[in-house]
Formats: C-alpha cells, sequence, structure tokens
C-alpha cells in the first residue's frame, strides 16, 4: 500500500469515528473525508467505489450533506454524471450548522422558562431555576460562537492570502 493510499485510509477512518462520536453517519464521515482528500471531484460512482460501499447509501448520504451545506455537486465538462466537491467553507458551514441547535435550545429554553413562569406554584422552583440555567448557558454559548465566527473569518482570510 502507498503512502498516499494509507494516508487516505487513515483518514477516512478517523472522520467516521468522529462523525459517529458526534451521533452522526459513520459513511457521512466517510465521503467528507474522501472529498476533502481528493483534489478534483468525484461522481457517485467514484465515491461509492473508493468507499467499496453501493451507490444507494452514498446517494442518500450525499444529499444529507448537501442539505446541511457540506458538499456541493459540480459541473463537469466531458460526462453528464454528477460530480461533488466540498463546499470552500466546510469547516465554518459545519461549525454553523452546530450554531443552528444551539440558538434552538436558547428558543426552547426561553419558551419552557415563560410557560412554567406564569404557573405560580412553588413546585416549580427548580424547574425554574433549570431553565433559567439552561437559557443562560445557551445564551453565553451563541455569544462566544459568534466571537469564534469573527475571529475565525480573519484567521481564514489569512489561511488563503498565504496561498495565492
Amino acid at each position: 500500500m502507498s503512502a498516499e493510499e494509507r494516508i487516505k485510509k487513515e483518514i477516512i477512518q478517523n472522520f467516521g469515528h468522529a462523525y459517529r462520536a458526534f451521533g452522526l453517519n459513520k459513511l457521512m464521515g466517510h465521503v467528507v473525508a474522501l472529498l476533502i482528500f481528493s483534489p478534483e471531484p468525484l461522481s457517485l460512482d467514484e465515491i461509492s467505489q473508493n468507499l467499496e460501499r453501493s451507490k444507494g447509501p452514498v446517494s442518500q448520504i450525499m444529499k444529507r450533506l448537501r442539505d446541511r451545506n457540506l458538499i456541493r455537486r459540480v459541473w463537469h465538462p466531458t460526462s453528464r454524471k454528477d460530480f461533488y466537491e466540498i463546499q470552500p467553507e466546510i469547516f465554518e458551514n459545519a461549525f454553523r450548522n452546530n450554531f443552528e441547535l444551539i440558538k434552538s435550545n436558547t428558543r426552547l429554553a426561553k419558551q419552557l422558562k415563560a410557560t412554567v413562569n406564569k404557573e405560580k406554584s412553588d413546585n416549580f422552583d427548580t424547574l425554574k431555576l433549570r431553565l433559567l440555567e439552561m437559557q443562560k448557558f445557551y445564551e453565553l454559548t451563541e455569544k462566544h460562537f459568534d466571537n469564534f465566527l469573527s475571529e475565525w473569518s480573519v484567521e481564514r482570510e489569512k489561511i488563503y492570502s498565504k496561498s495565492k
């Protein structure tokens, strides 16, 4: 096995484990890793062949990854097949997907807190405190995520201005 094949295999395996650790499909991680590794867009057939998986499950994963704005379909001048590559901002987009979950949790905390706060019973004191904690936790997380994205845009610009 060549060094290139060994590294490709290692990257694909590790992304699969990382995606599974985040509660996502392992095959999603494999596809993302393969597309990160590949300097050129790949067809569905090439992706399936590289990952030794049938086209059906790979096709479903491709749709999910496109829906999450992690990969994109690209036109290939010599073929009628669909080709795929990673989105240029794949890591930022993955982060933003997670950020949307954080925002959703903030909204949920506020909504539940408002509902419970209408009740005058002392039976809800502990729940009110926990929902307040939830709201404050996610509000602070949002603040830090916003700051991170601002800093990241500067860092990303540095990366790509150096490569030119």
